[in-house]
């Protein structure tokens, strides 16, 4: 197809014919696969300045060699205000962003199964005075349903383009584009838009009644297999046990899945490091490259199969359309503590990582909902834990199988999360009982349709969090392990030192000023280091550890051994009970902290969330740690 003819992942935007399109469309359209089916690889994603919603710009060359900047806009119903997400849609039309030019063109996106939730927002468009294109999407199923639409009639009734799509079959695509070619003949107006009132609210929901008799050739029925698959995972109890069962089929495919890749990962690190330390074993710069960046960046990179696992299972359950009925299924329990229904997408998200589920919370239009769920959202074990949980889950947790079918590793890991979202429940009830007192609104939520989810989207999707965990691991993680090597590795010991080198450093010398404060949870001062750079990153506790133990061998065998084998002898159960419990409390990077503080729009909620989880941290590890010294003989 002539858009995939140029196959760089960037595209030279120069001396160049260039459009800038906005993709707008309300949730669950279809728009990101749009937005992939036209772009492919070639997309960047940043944040708009002062605010927590993301940007996402891909590009693509039209046959008439037009170079195109699509700009993919959140998902809204109106371009009304009323959340940040909204706003931020609103703003990007009307060119409110100086980092933005204008937009050139608006390629609406429309759900053909559900014509009167997209109209409205259309008729909005069009007010504004910039050329409209509208891609009729999921027209397949539309026909499966029996629907059947006269688009000529509606491309007369809105005086604009109007191209059927099947956006994850790339249907439709071609003609799509084709109207981009052919921007100069489309209509442009004078700008009357105006935020509507109550009456004009209703004006349009006349139109778009009158609109859709007009073009409505057939009427269809909703889908039977939708009903029938809506009794089985809306129903109060049955429901539950089938999202309950979807999540422990999550946390198995953990270990059950992503253990081989992992595997193959941990054996290529392992050799890497014992071939460079042996090419000069008295060399700091070989010291630096084998101890510093190979065991401390690669004792990361191995957990790329797990983060990338807990990803795929979200991006199917967004894609598939069981997000929204999860959380319409939640709304009831949610209830029950005070939450919004609407809580559970973000909290769901923030297992793959807290920083876009805090940025989620932008649909909750009730800001007392909105700060609660931002300050629980760090307590559900997001992907940057994953690290720490597996390392210690397999150097402590046997291998054996439960019930007859269950990993025990797994069932651990399952543990773990539940206690994130049962104290994250808990304290949501505390926040909204003592601090946060008010009426509790409704949750109105809009069921999409069930899709079968597209590979191409999948893959594209999961790129993303991989391309995030890698960039971490080659800019922030390789940054602090450089210093951490150099802390680890002077001063050098006086003469006649017959402790490990490490011992005399400045990180073992800070470590062990620092250890008291932390011995009554069972922390030795080799976890306290490691503490600490890990707020720049979670998963930098597991390199700075790697580093700490090659460094702290006294000969090669530390190196040939791996960290899980090391953390089997150096430390007992209950110091790794320990430190697994602080990671299921501990207040997370400071990039949540930061997000926080922009979502928020203050210092204070960022630093009562740091303050309440480093206390609850410590005394659920000061616990645990006693219970099993008690316990475990």
């Amino acid at each position: 197809m002539s858009i995939a003819a140029n196959t760089n992942s960037e595209i030279n935007l120069e001396n160049s014919k260039h459009l800038r399109i906005a993709l707008v469309g309300k949730p669950n359209c279809g728009k990101t696969a749009l937005f992939n089916a036209l772009t492919g690889s070639r997309q960047k994603v940043a944040n708009y300045s002062g605010v927590t919603v993301e940007k996402k710009h891909g590009y693509f060359k039209t046959p008439n060699n037009t170079l195109v900047t699509l700009v993919d806009l959140p998902g809204t119903y109106s371009l009304r205000s009323r959340s940040p997400d909204e706003r931020v849609t609103r703003d990007v039309v009307f060119n409110q962003f100086k980092e933005e030019n204008s937009i050139d063109l608006i390629m609406a996106v429309v759900d053909a199964t559900n014509l009167s939730g997209s109209l409205r927002l259309v008729l909005e468009l069009k007010q504004t005075g910039i050329p409209v294109v509208i891609a009729l999407n999921m027209i397949d199923l539309a026909k499966l349903r029996g629907f059947e639409y006269d688009v000529e009639k509606l491309s007369s009734l809105l005086n604009c383009p109007v191209i059927p799509t099947c956006a994850i079959k790339k249907s439709g695509v071609t003609d799509l584009v084709a109207e981009v070619d052919r921007y100069n003949q489309l209509e442009v107006t004078a700008n009357k838009w105006q935020e509507p009132d109550r009456e004009m609210v209703r004006e349009y929901h006349k139109e778009v009644h009158s609109i859709i008799k007009a073009i409505e050739k057939r009427k269809g029925m909703p889908s039977l297999w939708s009903a029938r698959l809506d009794k089985l995972f809306l129903h109060p109890v049955l429901g539950l046990f089938i999202l309950l069962a979807i999540l422990f089929c999550m946390f198995q495919a953990v270990f059950s899945w992503a253990t081989i890749p992992q595997g193959w990962l941990q054996d290529m690190f392992d050799s890497l490091q014992a071939y460079v330390a042996a090419l000069n074993p008295n060399s700091f710069l070989v010291s630096l490259i084998a101890n510093g960046i190979v065991a401390g960046v690669g004792s990361v990179i191995v957990f790329l199969p797990q983060i990338l696992t807990i990803s795929l299972f979200i991006i199917l359950l967004e894609d598939t359309g069981y997000m929204a009925r999860a959380a319409f299924l939640m709304d009831k329990l949610m209830g029950g503590v005070g939450l919004h229904g609407r809580a559970f997408i973000p909290l769901l998200s923030s297992f793959a990582c807290a920083i876009p589920g805090i940025m989620a919370t932008r649909t909750i239009e009730n800001r007392k909902d909105r700060l609660v769920t931002i300050l629980i959202a760090p307590l559900m074990t997001c992907s940057a834990r994953l690290p720490v949980y597996t390392l210690l889950i397999s150097a402590f947790i046997p291998v054996k199988t439960v019930w007859g079918f269950a990993n025990l590793q797994g069932l651990v890991m399952f543990a773990l999360f539940a206690a994130g979202i049962i104290f994250g429940l808990i304290m949501a009830f505390i926040f909204k009982t003592f601090f946060f007192k008010g009426d509790r609104q409704p949750l109105i939520l809009e069921l999409p349709s069930y899709k079968a989810p597209n590979l191409y989207n999948v893959i594209l999707e999961l790129i993303k969090p991989a391309k995030s965990f890698l960039r971490r691991a080659g800019t922030i993680i390789l940054s602090v392990m450089i210093v951490i090597w150099f802390l680890s590795s002077f001063p050098l010991p006086p003469e006649h030192a017959t402790g490990p080198a490490i011992d005399y450093s400045v990180a073992g010398i800070v470590g062990k000023f620092l250890e008291p404060l932390f011995r009554p949870i069972g922390f030795n001062w080799q976890i306290v280091v490691a503490l600490i750079p890990g707020m720049a990153a979670r998963e930098v506790a597991v390199s700075v550890l790697a580093t700490i133990f090659a460094l702290s061998g006294a000969n090669d065998d530390a190196i040939r051994e791996s960290l899980t084998v090391v953390l089997q002898h150096a430390w007992t159960l209950p110091t790794a009970l320990s430190l697994i419990t602080w990671y299921v409390f501990a207040p997370q990077c400071i990039s949540t902290l930061a997000v926080a503080k922009r979502e928020t729009n203050s210092w204070q909620w960022p630093t009562i969330m740091f303050i309440y989880q480093m206390m609850l941290a410590y005394l659920m590890s000061l616990v645990v740690f006693n219970l099993a010294q008690h316990f475990i003989h």
